[in-house]
């Protein structure tokens, strides 16, 4: 399946970021938001165990690999399902395999000529992140005034609350963790899920 990752996040504007090293709970939070309405999530892959949960998810949701470093990472998260890969960094291996095997790659990006040369290289979407430590919606609004032409998504600390100004901004999605994927209770997660997409629509 090939993937307009544009237009998918575009439509979604929230891209969930699921950090856990037990599978399970990576498979019953990535549920939780799929009960939400989020069908596209990013799963870092912080134990190889987690390629496990990727496989079990990649038929009810559009699963991103995130945090991925290496060429042999990205193949293992490629032939578990994932339908797009994540960096923290911009990495020329990395663009290499998601040319050659024809699936989106969003590379991490922190200042603005980083997120140009990434652009450059025909990377559809860049990360900005730490975005918090990088200055937060201001930096956006800072970055996209002489490059509007960037579809960037923030990503890093990111609070439910400030999710709205970052699309003011003109981001094009807004990467969010642990404000929306740590509660009590998955049904929490989904509830939270709700009332982001109800916020960015």
């Amino acid at each position: 399946m090939n993937i307009n990752l544009i237009e998918k996040l575009s439509e979604n504007r929230i891209l969930p970021i699921i950090r856990s090293t037990d599978p399970q709970d990576v498979i019953d939070t990535a549920k939780a938001l799929i009960d939400g309405g989020l069908d596209i999530m990013e799963i870092n892959v912080e134990t190889p165990k987690i390629f496990n949960a990727i496989r079990a998810l990649s038929k009810d949701a559009i699963i991103c690999a995130g945090g991925i470093i290496t060429s042999i990472q990205a193949q293992a998260a490629i032939d578990s399902g994932a339908k797009i890969i994540s960096s923290p960094i911009f990495q020329q291996n990395l663009l290499k395999i998601s040319k050659d095997k024809k699936l989106p790659f969003i590379a991490g990006t922190s200042t603005a000529n980083e997120a140009y040369n990434a652009w450059k290289s025909r990377i559809p979407v860049v990360k900005i992140y730490p975005i918090t430590a990088m200055g937060g919606v201001q930096y956006i609004e800072n970055l996209l005034r002489p490059m509007p032409f960037l579809n960037v998504v923030p990503q890093g600390n990111v609070k439910l609350e400030e999710v709205k100004d970052y699309i003011k901004a003109g981001a094009l999605a807004v990467g969010i963790g642990r404000q929306l994927t740590s509660a009590d209770s998955y049904s929490e997660i989904t509830k939270r899920a709700q009332m982001l997409l109800e916020q960015v629509k």
